[in-house]
C-alpha cells in the first residue's frame, strides 16, 4: 500500500483562507453539505466559487493511465465525480477506457460534462452500486474525508472491494499542528480528518490494499 503522489501536476489553488474563515458559519457550512449549486456554483465562501471545467485534470489523467498501466476496455471508475471533468480526461487520454462516475450531488451530475453524460452515477462512496472487482482502477479524490470515521471506512472499504490493490484515495490531512490549524480554517465539509497516522489507521482498518496521498493545505 505505497504513498504515490497522483496529482503533482495539478495546479495549485488560488485560497484566501481568511476571508473562507470569516464566512465559516454553521450555516454556511450546512450550505456547502448539501453538495447543490450553491457549493459548486455560488459564492467562494461555501465551496467551489464557480466549478468549470479548464483542462487541469489531463495531465492527472494521463498519470493514472500511466500508473494503474490502463489500456482500451479496461474500466475505470472516478468516486466523488462531480462533474466529470476528470472522467472526460481520462477518456480523452485513453480513448475507448471505459470511465465512469458517482457523485452524491444531483446538481453535479444535471451540470455534467456532455461527453460524459450516461456514465455517471448518483449515489453514495459508502455504499457503491457495482459488483465485487468489477473495475480495473477505481479513483476517490478529496471525497472520503467528507463522512465520519465509520463512513470514511465503510468507503475505503467499498474501494477496496470493486478493485483489490488497484485503488487511489486522496483525503485532507496535515503533517504539523500549523498545516491543522489552517485547514480548520478552510475546511466546509469534511468531517473527519486526521494526521496521516490516523488515516493509515482508518486503511488499515478497512483492509484497504491499493494506493494513497494526502491533500495538505499551504498558505
Amino acid at each position: 500500500m505505497p504513498e504515490v503522489n497522483l496529482l503533482a501536476r495539478l495546479p495549485k489553488a488560488k485560497r484566501n483562507i481568511q476571508k473562507r474563515h470569516e464566512a465559516q458559519t454553521a450555516e454556511n457550512v450546512s450550505i456547502a453539505r448539501q453538495y447543490g449549486e450553491q457549493y459548486f456554483d455560488g459564492p467562494r465562501e461555501v465551496g467551489y466559487g464557480g466549478y468549470r471545467y479548464d483542462g487541469r485534470w489531463l495531465l492527472i489523467a494521463e498519470d493514472i493511465i500511466r500508473h494503474f498501466k490502463l489500456k482500451p476496455g479496461d474500466r475505470v471508475l472516478d468516486v466523488g465525480c462531480a462533474k466529470g471533468f476528470l472522467v472526460k480526461d481520462l477518456m480523452k487520454v485513453c480513448p475507448r477506457l471505459e470511465v465512469f462516475g458517482l457523485d452524491i450531488s444531483e446538481y453535479a451530475l444535471m451540470h455534467c460534462e456532455s461527453e460524459v453524460v450516461g456514465r455517471l452515477h448518483l449515489g453514495s462512496a459508502d455504499k457503491l452500486p457495482f459488483p465485487d472487482n468489477s473495475f480495473s482502477a477505481v479513483i476517490s479524490i478529496n471525497t472520503i474525508h467528507n463522512f465520519d470515521r465509520e463512513g470514511a471506512i465503510r468507503a475505503v472499504r467499498e474501494v477496496q472491494r470493486l478493485a483489490p490493490g488497484r485503488g487511489f484515495i486522496q483525503v485532507d490531512s496535515y503533517y504539523t499542528p500549523e498545516q491543522r490549524d489552517l485547514f480548520s480554517k478552510w475546511v466546509l465539509t469534511a468531517k473527519f480528518h486526521d494526521y496521516p497516522p490516523g488515516w493509515l489507521q482508518v486503511f488499515k482498518e478497512a483492509r484497504y490494499t491499493g494506493d494513497w496521498y494526502w491533500t495538505v493545505l499551504e498558505e
